[in-house]
């Protein structure tokens, strides 16, 4: 069963939930083109094309950054600036292959990355975002505050020697909250799990 949050002749728009891939839906509908991508474990408003010319047009809007995208990510530790951007290039890890590293040794072609974030809510041990990533690189936001030493809560791919988990808490705590483009906003809730761990960390 597919979570609806908008549908016309072109596209659909659907509330992803955690623990499946991106393309998950085309198992439910064949008419379905993916046309930009979310990690297994976040969730969250995900974009399908229902024609070759649309998704074409989608994926211009996404590659020149005409498509504005909303996250809200809880990170390891204090966040001190109420807000900031973070600017470093992204490419893949030599050690580790499954990875996209802002710094250290990077392979393959190295692509230029911005997200901007704002504090929302400050806890004893982690910190709460909205994080708005500028371009779409592949693991982006995991990627660049793994950099600066505010992993996602819960990344066992990014958050290096000390995870932190929030208890009850078992996938990254990162969910895409909102698309918007040519005067259309779509959203999606944070999803009980999530809503969970802030009620507990409060």
């Amino acid at each position: 069963m597919l979570n609806i949050i908008y549908e016309n002749e072109n596209f659909v728009a659907l509330n992803k939930p955690a623990g499946v891939n991106f393309d998950w839906a085309l198992s439910f509908r064949a008419d379905l083109i993916p046309v930009h991508r979310l990690d297994k474990d976040t969730s969250g408003v995900i974009l399908f094309a229902k024609n070759q010319k649309y998704a074409d047009y989608l994926k211009n809007l996404f590659q020149t950054r005409q498509i504005k995208k909303i996250y809200y990510a809880l990170v390891v530790g204090s966040v001190k600036q109420n807000s900031g951007t973070i600017e470093f290039s992204i490419g893949r890890s030599k050690r580790t292959p499954l990875k996209r590293i802002s710094v250290g040794k990077k392979t393959g072609k190295v692509r230029e990355a911005e997200t901007y974030y704002e504090v929302e809510k400050r806890f004893s041990d982690f910190t709460l975002l909205k994080v708005e990533p500028k371009t779409g690189r592949t693991h982006q936001i995991r990627s660049h505050f793994s950099a600066i030493h505010h992993p996602v809560a819960c990344d066992w791919l990014y958050g290096g020697k000390n995870i932190k988990c929030p208890a009850g808490l078992t996938r990254h705590f990162l969910h895409a909250s909102s698309i918007e483009f040519e005067g259309l906003r779509l959203e999606a809730d944070l999803p009980l799990d999530l809503k969970k761990t802030l009620d507990m960390l409060k």
